[in-house]
């Protein structure tokens, strides 16, 4: 599984390899130079470019990672110049400590002019077609370099076919949070990270700035990270049993008139392999679901007393609540009553807004409790982390549905293109629709609703709430994937038995190859 490695665990790494005598920080920063050459020249094979390129290098390692670009590409024919942060001093061999300064010593050394990074200079060394590379500042930016990044705007701005390479992450970028640290940052084609992705390459606006990202190997022990999901965590082929033995679902929906919701998060909980479902409603909704509805059964629910007695049936297994269920009275007492159950259950839109108004039913939360907030309703849950969110650089997406969750006691699903999904006890794992996942189309009425009810089969199922959640974030896009564009959310449970039998071919695969 793909993992995501924050600021401080990749320094951390660095940090013990280069202190161990493992591997000299020198050649860690050779093998990240060669690492980003290797992947521009895989993505624009020679016969596709000029061989001319510009590489504008910061202060840090980031800009000795450029020193060692420049001279790779030097080595291969290729026209290159560096326009250098404190180009005089470096004209002058006033070199800074460091393996960064070494590298620019050998590019010096070389007999290599190094120019200032100004907007002539700049200009003076590109064409259309040319590579443009970004070592300016990579790993652990925190503050706005509009300043830095001004001369590259200008520079580029009679340019249209530039191939824009980042290093590690493009500067202007918050590398744990995926937010810009500027109004404009610098916009790559290719980004080349090292190691393992880093948090800015799936989360917030990193995507839309980083192009396609490519990750170079330099030698580095794994680190253990935030896992990217990338399949189901849970094995979701049914096994021999009868219809109880694969779990009991209920759904609670709103008024007449107000079942949509409700009904699709019902046929997507039983198109996932929830034995039975059964949809719980007002007796005055009754015949407009039963009109709609077949495999799904239906029971009556006004008041917590007739939830209690639904609950009372030790076979329902998961509960799910919130889509159209509304706000009155009813919808407090029957969220009230499943809460002080203490069944597995998800809660969703208007459920998440009870809570975010009652305190009292914010401490009925328990851990199988899993609750999926978009951006909106995470902000009412949790003013002040949202609040937080929005400075510069704030604490992360993943930051926050951790702290979201521990808070709780409960697994929060952070919806978005750039799904979290935390659990109390710590564990957090990353969802991204991005780049190759993305399903723009996703974006379409009564598709949060059938995200719940696959999480609610799944949790009826027996899946752990932390893993129902993983497991339902990827199969609601791929199932969106697999359908395509023009989808609506209708569509979204019955593209779940393609999905499901493409994860199965997998599974029984997987156990001939290890039998």
């Amino acid at each position: 599984m793909t993992e995501l490695v924050t600021t401080a665990q990749m320094r951390a790494n660095e940090r013990r390899v280069i202190e161990s005598g493992q591997i000299a920080g020198l050649t860690l920063m050779e093998w990240a130079g060669e690492g980003v050459v290797a992947a521009l020249l895989s993505r624009w094979p020679d016969t596709a470019l000029p061989t001319r390129a510009v590489v504008l290098c910061g202060p840090g390692n980031n800009g000795g990672d450029g020193f060692v670009i420049a001279r790779v590409l030097t080595a291969l024919g290729w026209d290159v110049r560096v326009c250098a942060t404190g180009a005089e001093a470096l004209t002058n061999r006033r070199f800074p400590s460091g393996d960064a300064g070494d590298n620019a010593r050998r590019w010096v050394e070389a007999g290599h002019r190094v120019f200032p990074l100004s907007a002539v200079a700049i200009a003076a060394g590109l064409a259309e077609g040319a590579v443009l590379v970004d070592a300016l500042l990579g790993i652990g930016q925190t503050r706005s370099p509009a300043a830095l990044l001004r001369p590259v705007h200008e520079a580029c701005a009679g340019f249209t076919g530039l191939r824009r390479v980042a290093v590690d992450m493009p500067t202007g970028l918050c590398s744990d949070t995926g937010r810009w640290l500027c109004s404009e940052p610098f916009r790559a084609n290719l980004t080349v990270t090292f190691h393992a992705l880093k948090p800015c390459h799936v989360l917030a606006e990193g995507p839309q700035i980083c192009g396609a990202v490519q990750v170079a190997p330099i030698g580095l022990p794994d680190t253990p990270g935030i896992p990217v999901i990338d399949a189901p965590l849970s094995d979701l082929a049914k096994v021999q049993g009868h219809k109880f033995s694969h779990g009991h679902a209920v759904v609670l929906a709103g008024a007449a008139g107000k079942g949509g919701a409700a009904r699709l998060a019902a046929r997507a909980a039983l198109r996932i392999g929830a034995g039975l479902v059964t949809l719980a409603c007002p007796v005055a909704a009754m015949a407009e679901n039963a009109a709609r509805l077949d495999a799904v059964m239906l029971t009556p629910v006004d008041d917590a007393a007739q939830m209690a007695r639904v609950l009372g049936d030790g076979r329902i297994t998961a509960v799910a609540l919130g889509p159209g269920l509304g706000l009155d009275r009813r919808a407090v007492a029957v969220l009230e009553a499943v809460l002080r159950d203490g069944r597995a259950c998800v809660l969703d839109a208007d459920a998440l807004s009870l809570i975010a108004r009652d305190d009292a039913l914010r401490g009925l939360m328990h851990k199988g409790c899993v609750l999926t907030p978009h951006d909106g309703e995470f902000a009412r849950l949790f003013p002040d982390l949202a609040a937080r969110m929005r400075e510069t650089p704030g604490p992360s997406r993943i930051d926050a549905a951790t702290q979201a969750a521990r808070a709780l006691g409960a697994t929060v699903l952070s919806k978005g293109p750039d799904t979290v999904i935390a659990c109390p006890d710590g564990r957090v794992a990353v969802h991204a629709a991005v780049c190759e996942r993305a399903a723009p189309w996703l974006a379409t009425a009564g598709a949060g609703d059938v995200l719940t009810g696959v999480i609610a089969g799944l949790l009826a199922r027996g899946v752990t709430p932390f893993d129902a959640a993983c497991s339902a974030a990827w199969l609601h896009v791929e199932a969106a994937r697999d359908f395509g564009p023009g989808l609506i959310a209708e569509d979204l449970p019955e593209a779940l038995p393609k999905v499901l039998a493409k994860v199965l071919a997998k599974v029984l695969a997987k156990r001939l190859k290890d039998q």
